[in-house]
C-alpha cells in the first residue's frame, strides 16, 4: 500500500507541473508581441543545422582543452610504459611523448591533424595549465628535500655538487661566447645568453636522480646516500642561482637586478623565519591525517600560492616561489606525505604531461637541417657530459672517493630529466634562446638523462660491481634458506608464521629473510627509511613473538616480480613463500568456487563474461605478476591463499601426480618442526602404486609415529576440510582440481599452492 501511495503520488506530482510547465511556455510566445526576435536560419536542413552545432561544439575552446589533455595523457602514458619496460625513467617517455605530438614528427607527417588539435590560438591554455602543473611539481621537490641531510653529510657533497655546477656553467658559458653570433635571438645581450647557457649546463634533475637511485638499491649504501645529498645540494643552489639569473635578465643590468636581489633576500629571510615557524606548529597540531580539515589544507596551498605570486612580481618566477614553500613544509614525514599524495597525483599524472608537449610544440627537430647544426648540437652535448659527468666525477675524486664511486657519482649528477626543460622553457619565455638553440637543448636533456643507467651499468660492469640485491650475510651462508615475500606488514605476518613452522627447531641451521619490494612511484627519498621501518614492524614484533630471527630486505623497484625472482636466484634461497590476496579471485568464478564472495564488481570479469572468456582458469589461475615468479624462480615456490591461516596443527596434502613428490619433503619439516598431523589424499591411487612415495612416507612413518596417514576416499566431507588449518598442493595439480570444480574446494583451509 505504501509503495502504490508513493508512486501515485509520483505521477501526479509530474503530470501537474508539466502541465503548469507547458501552459507558460505556449502562453508565454503572446509576450514577444512588440519585440524583434532574431530566428535562426531554418533553409540549411535540419542535418546541416545539427552538423555545424556539432562542429562548434567541438571547437569550443573547452571541448579542445579536454581532447587535448585526453590526448596528452594517453600518448604520455604509452611512451612512459615504453621506456619503463626497457630500464629507463618514465620521464624519458613523456619528454619524447611531447616531441612526437610537437611540429618534430606530428606536425611534419600529419599537419593538419596537428593543426586542428593543436592550434595556435590554443596553446594560451595550454600554457597556463602546464604551469600550475609545474609550481605544483616543484612544490612536491621542495617537500621531497630532507635538508636535514645537507646538515649531516655537507661537507663533501657541497664541495662535490658545487663543483658539478660551477665547471659546467664555465664550460656553457664558454660555449655561448662561440655560439652566440649565430643562434642568439636578435637584442638579446651576451650576459643573458651566456648566463642561461651556463645555468642551463648545471641543473641535475634531483627528482629522476632519487629514483634511479632507488630503483637500483643503493639507496641504503653509502654511495647512494652521497648522490641524493649531492643532487639535493645541487638542487637548492642551482635554483638560487637561477633566480639570480633570471632578475639579471629581466633587470638588463648586473646592478638594476641588485634590487630584485635585495627583494628576494627578504623573501627567504620572510620565509625561513616567519612563514617555516608558522607552519611548523600547524604541523604539529594537524600531524594527524584525521585531524587535518580543510581549512588547514587551504592554509597550506594559499601559501603556496602567495609564495609563487611573490617570487613572480619580485621577478625571479613563481616556480621558485613553489619550490620554496614545499622546502619550508613541517618537517613531519606523515605530514608531507599527506600533502605529496594529494598533489602529486594530479600535477604528475595529468598536469606535467600538458608541460612536456607545450616544450615538445616549441621544438622543431627539423630546424636543425643541415650538418653544422648537428654538430653544434654534438658539442652541447658534449659539453654537458665533460662538464657535469667529469666534473663531478674528479671531484669525488679529489675528496676521497674511488674511481668506482667517482663516475657513478658523476653518472647520477649528469641526470638533467624535467628540471632541464624546465629552465629551458624559462629561457624561451623570456626570449633569452632562440627556437633553434632551444631545440638543440632538449636533445640535451633527453641524451643525458637517457644515458644514466646504461652508464651506471658499464660502471658496475667495469668495476666488476654486481647489483646489490642482497647483502653478503645472506649469499655465503649455507643453510636451509626461507624467502618470504610480502606486500602488506598483515600478509608478511601471516607468511612469518609459516615461514616459522617450517625451521622451527632447525635453530642454527636455518635462516628466514623478510622481503619488502614496494613500487618506486609510491614512496619518496625523504621517508624511505621511515617507511622501510613502518612496513617491516609488524612482522618484527610478529617475529619476536615466535622467538623468530629475521633479516630484513627493502627495496624500490619498478618491476616488483623480476626482483623477487632475482633475490631467490642469487641469494640460492631453498624456499620462497609469497602471498595472494583474495582480490585476485573475488568477483570471479574462481573465487566463488573458494567461497572468496564480494558485493564489487570486478569489471575484467564482467569484460570476460561479455567477450566469452570467463574461464575457471583466467589468470592461469595467477595474475602476471604470480605467474612471472613462478617461471623465473629456481626455488620452489610456495603461494599462500590466506583463509585466517593460525597454525600447522593439522595438514591436508594432496597427492594427484607422481610430479607431487616433492610435496612429502616439506610435509616432513612440518612434522619436524612443529608436530604437524598430515594427512595425505591418495584419490588416484598414486601413492599406493609409486614406490618411492610410499617409501618416504614409511620413512616418516618410521621417525615420527602417528603423525602421517594415507587417505584414499575420491569424496572429501565438509567436515574433515573445515577441521584442517593448511591444505597444500602442488601447481599443475591445484589446476586440474579447479577444472574438475570439485565440491568441496569451497570448504577449503588456507592454501599453500607449492612449484617445486
Amino acid at each position: 500500500m505504501k509503495n502504490f501511495k508513493s508512486s501515485l503520488f509520483y505521477v501526479c506530482v509530474i503530470a501537474v507541473f508539466s502541465a503548469i510547465i507547458y501552459w507558460l511556455l505556449h502562453n508565454g510566445r503572446h509576450l514577444e508581441e512588440g519585440r524583434t526576435i532574431i530566428q535562426k536560419p531554418t533553409d540549411t536542413g535540419q542535418w546541416e543545422d545539427f552538423l555545424a552545432s556539432m562542429t562548434d561544439n567541438l571547437t569550443h575552446p573547452l571541448a579542445l582543452l579536454l581532447v587535448q589533455i585526453i590526448t596528452i595523457i594517453f600518448v604520455a602514458r604509452l611512451f612512459g610504459w615504453i621506456c619503463k619496460r626497457i630500464g629507463q625513467p618514465t620521464v624519458i617517455g613523456e619528454m619524447i611523448a611531447g616531441i612526437v605530438l610537437g611540429p618534430s614528427l606530428v606536425g611534419t607527417m600529419f599537419p593538419e591533424y596537428s593543426a586542428m588539435l593543436f592550434p595556435k590560438e590554443s596553446l594560451g591554455n595550454l600554457k597556463f595549465l602546464s604551469q600550475i602543473g609545474l609550481i605544483l611539481f616543484m612544490y612536491v621537490v621542495g617537500m621531497e628535500l630532507d635538508l636535514s641531510v645537507l646538515k649531516n653529510k655537507a661537507k663533501d657533497a657541497v664541495i662535490i655538487s658545487h663543483a658539478s655546477i660551477i665547471i659546467p656553467f664555465t664550460l656553457g658559458l664558454g660555449l655561448a661566447y662561440f655560439i652566440y653570433t649565430q643562434f642568439a635571438p636578435p637584442g638579446i645581450e651576451f650576459m643573458a645568453f651566456g648566463l642561461f647557457m651556463g645555468i642551463a649546463m648545471s641543473i641535475t634533475a634531483f627528482p629522476v636522480l632519487a629514483r634511479i637511485v632507488q630503483e637500483r638499491g643503493l639507496h641504503r649504501t653509502r654511495i647512494g646516500a652521497l648522490g641524493i645529498t649531492c643532487a639535493a645540494a645541487d638542487d637548492v643552489t642551482a635554483w638560487c642561482i637561477l633566480a639570480v639569473v633570471i632578475a639579471i635578465v629581466k633587470a638588463g643590468s648586473f646592478v638594476s637586478a641588485l634590487y630584485v636581489i635585495g627583494l628576494s633576500i627578504a623573501y627567504v629571510f620572510l620565509m625561513l623565519w616567519v612563514v617555516k615557524p608558522f607552519l611548523k606548529k600547524i604541523g604539529e597540531l594537524y600531524g594527524n591525517k584525521d585531524n587535518i580539515t580543510k581549512p588547514v589544507v587551504a592554509i597550506f596551498f594559499l601559501t603556496l600560492l602567495i609564495s609563487s605570486y611573490t617570487t613572480e612580481i619580485i621577478g625571479i618566477h613563481a616556480l621558485f616561489g613553489a619550490f620554496m614553500a614545499g622546502a619550508i613544509m613541517p618537517e613531519n614525514m606523515r605530514f608531507r606525505s599527506i600533502f605529496i599524495e594529494k598533489v602529486e597525483d594530479v600535477s604528475q599524472v595529468m598536469l606535467l604531461p600538458l608541460f612536456f608537449v607545450f616544450t615538445g610544440l616549441n621544438t622543431n627537430i627539423g630546424l636543425l637541417d643541415d650538418p653544422y647544426m648537428w654538430k653544434v648540437c654534438g658539442v652541447i652535448i658534449l659539453v654537458a657530459v665533460v662538464g657535469k659527468f667529469f666534473g663531478s666525477a674528479i671531484t669525488a675524486r679529489v675528496v676521497g672517493q674511488n674511481w668506482r664511486d667517482s663516475l657513478t657519482i658523476g653518472a647520477l649528477m649528469n641526470t638533467r630529466g624535467l628540471m632541464e626543460l624546465i629552465v629551458l622553457n624559462i629561457g624561451l619565455e623570456l626570449g633569452v634562446l632562440s627556437k633553434p638553440i632551444f631545440s638543440m637543448m632538449v636533445i640535451m636533456a633527453l641524451a643525458t638523462t637517457f644515458m644514466t643507467g646504461p652508464a651506471l651499468d658499464l660502471i658496475g660492469f667495469i668495476f666488476n660491481r654486481k647489483k646489490n640485491y642482497i647483502p653478503a650475510e645472506i649469499r655465503q651462508v649455507s643453510k636451509f634458506k626461507v624467502l618470504v615475500s610480502f606486500d602488506s606488514p598483515e600478509g608478511g605476518k601471516t607468511l612469518l608464521r609459516l615461514a616459522n613452522a617450517f625451521v622451527k627447531k632447525m635453530d642454527r641451521n636455518a635462516m628466514v629473510t623478510a622481503m619488502h619490494i614496494s613500487p618506486s612511484s609510491e614512496i619518496h627519498t625523504f621517508n624511505l627509511e621511515e617507511y622501510e621501518k613502518e612496513s617491516f614492524k609488524p612482522v618484527l614484533a610478529e617475529a619476536e613473538n615466535l622467538n623468530q630471527n629475521v633479516t630484513t630486505l627493502f627495496k624500490a623497484s619498478t618491476d616488483m616480480d623480476t626482483d623477487i625472482a632475482t633475490v631467490a636466484n642469487k641469494g640460492e634461497f631453498d624456499l620462497v613463500l609469497i602471498d595472494i590476496g583474495r582480490s585476485i579471485f573475488e568477483g570471479t568464478l574462481l573465487g566463488k568456487i573458494l567461497g572468496f564472495t564480494t558485493r564489487i564488481i570486478n569489471p575484467e570479469s564482467l569484460l570476460n563474461t561479455f567477450t566469452g572468456k570467463e574461464k575457471l582458469f583466467e589468470n592461469s589461475p595467477f595474475d602476471d605478476k604470480t605467474q612471472h615468479i613462478l617461471s623465473k624462480t629456481e626455488a620452489p615456490v610456495g603461494i599462500l591463499v590466506d583463509k585466517e591461516f593460525r597454525s600447522t596443527d593439522r595438514v591436508f596434502l594432496t597427492i594427484f601426480d607422481p610430479s607431487d613428490a616433492f610435496l612429502i619433503d616439506f610435509a616432513q619439516k612440518l612434522i619436524s618442526n612443529t608436530g604437524s598431523q598430515v594427512t595425505v589424499l591418495d584419490a588416484d591411487g598414486m601413492v599406493k602404486n609409486n614406490a618411492a612415495i610410499k617409501e618416504s612416507i614409511r620413512i616418516i612413518e618410521h621417525n615420527v609415529p602417528n603423525h602421517i596417514k594415507l587417505l584414499s576416499e575420491r569424496k572429501i566431507e565438509k567436515e574433515f576440510l573445515q577441521g584442517q588449518d593448511l591444505m597444500i598442493i602442488s601447481v599443475d595439480s591445484w589446476k586440474k582440481l579447479v577444472e574438475s570444480r570439485s565440491t568441496w574446494l569451497n570448504h577449503t583451509p588456507s592454501l599453500l599452492i607449492m612449484k617445486q
